[in-house]
């Protein structure tokens, strides 16, 4: 297994969670802000982004998968659902990579048949070339080619959360 050098360094990381929370905490002024977190990958970026943008908000969390180590089963399950009371919020739901969308859109019509005021999407990354479902982002820090990426919160067989940067992943034999 091989982490490469930095794809998207701390400081690249650091300038675009700014823009992205100042863009958020204009655009949801006075609204009722209820952020989500999907986890486990979008941990890292989810607690640096709200601790910058400048609205109140609730926060809730939601863990869910459709992969297995570097591969999509198609499948998605949800081992933790939001507590929060979705009705009449604001939703603004946090990722960490849109990739095939599966998973994202899953999550995105779970959380509309609950009747939230609004609902956008914030990811950190997305993977354009790999989306076979189509789901709609509102806020995007950085389009990536189709690579596996680990660091930043993202893994591989959940390793490598820890790495403060972006590296390209390369499996050896």
């Amino acid at each position: 297994m091989v982490v490469g050098k930095p794809f998207l360094t701390v400081e690249q990381i650091n300038k675009k969670v700014k823009e992205l929370a100042d863009r958020i905490s204009d655009d949801y002024e006075g609204k009722n802000l209820l952020a989500v977190g999907i986890l486990k990958g979008a941990f890292v970026f989810f607690s640096d982004i709200v601790r910058l943008i400048r609205v109140p908000l609730y926060i809730d969390f939601l863990v869910a998968s459709s992969y297995i180590k570097s591969d999509t089963s198609g499948q998605v399950r949800i081992y933790y659902d939001i507590r929060e009371e979705i009705a009449d919020k604001d939703v603004l739901l946090i990722e960490d990579i849109v990739d095939t969308g599966i998973t994202l859109n899953y999550i995105r019509e779970r959380i509309l048949m609950k009747g939230p005021k609004s609902l956008k999407i914030c990811t950190f990354l997305d993977k354009k070339e790999r989306r076979q479902t189509d789901v709609p982002l509102d806020y995007v820090g950085f389009e990536i080619p189709n690579e596996f990426v680990v660091g930043y919160g993202l893994d591989y067989d959940n390793k490598f959360r820890n790495l403060p940067y972006i590296s390209v992943f390369k499996k050896t034999a």
